[in-house]
């Protein structure tokens, strides 16, 4: 007698009828619960991780070491990499499919706090500090670690992104930050201006960016519908930094990436 015919009818059948079930679900490729493996959630470090920007062109032909240099701080816990792709040399010969007007503007806005006396590229700041030695200076923090002054959870599921933002009791009075939408492992055979005929392979690409302000007083939760599309091969992540003030030094980020 076996295992299974020792048991009560009921049961058998009762156990009959749950195998049916599950092996029709399984034939038809639905999982049991599709609403839970889509979503994902982050939350920031105690520590907050260092921000790095690159402001960068395709049209530039001293971009591309800049470009791999952050490409080799993908993946580190303690960084967070962003490449803003500016417009400005859209007019000499390529066209960059990632620059935004947007994002020549920030360059430009972020001057007055970064301490750069001029726009440029490339241009790396190290939490909100313009960097020109970033070739020797290592994406360390720019300022002691400590416990951060706020505390960031990165949400996603069908409806889009929600961002929670708890400020601590030494959080600034104005707090400001932005969701960027980012991806890794893109490439651009560059046809024409200084960069002709190379292949760029390029990383932490800021394809969208939804800036945002919370009161310090008190935990608020804020809702995103990014609508940048995906391309093919792309690596998707998010990236929800909060700044002291607009534009100012960056004091958390955190990256969600749901297996993306």
């Amino acid at each position: 007698m076996t295992a299974l015919s020792a048991l009560s009818f009921p049961l058998r059948r009762a156990l009959a009828g749950l195998s049916f079930l599950l092996a029709a679900t399984a034939a038809l490729g639905v999982p049991v619960d599709a609403s839970a493996a889509s979503a994902c959630s982050a939350r920031s470090p105690a520590m907050a991780p260092t921000v790095v920007e690159l402001y960068t062109s395709e049209g530039c032909s001293s971009c591309p070491p800049a470009e791999r240099w952050l490409s080799r701080l993908k993946g580190r816990d303690d960084v967070v990499a962003l490449a803003f792709h500016v417009d400005y040399w859209d007019g000499l010969g390529w066209k960059d499919r990632f620059a935004q007007p947007a994002f020549s503007q920030r360059q430009n806005a972020t001057r007055h706090t970064s301490g750069a006396r001029f726009a440029y590229t490339p241009q790396v700041l190290l939490d909100g500090r313009d960097t020109p030695d970033w070739p020797s200076a290592p994406p360390a923090p720019s300022r002691a670690r400590a416990s951060a002054p706020v505390a960031l959870q990165l949400d996603r599921d069908a409806s889009g992104l929600s961002l929670t933002i708890t400020p601590g009791k030494d959080a600034p009075a104005t707090l400001s930050g932005y969701l960027a939408v980012v991806d890794d492992g893109l490439q651009t055979r560059v046809g024409a201006g200084e960069n002709r005929g190379a292949t760029l392979r390029e990383d932490g690409i800021v394809r969208e960016l939804l800036p945002w302000s919370a009161g310090a007083a008190g935990t608020s939760t804020l809702h995103f519908a990014p609508t940048a599309a995906a391309e093919a091969g792309a690596a998707r992540h998010w990236v929800a930094v909060a700044t002291d003030g607009p534009l100012g030094r960056p004091v958390q980020a955190v990256v969600l990436a749901c297996g993306s």
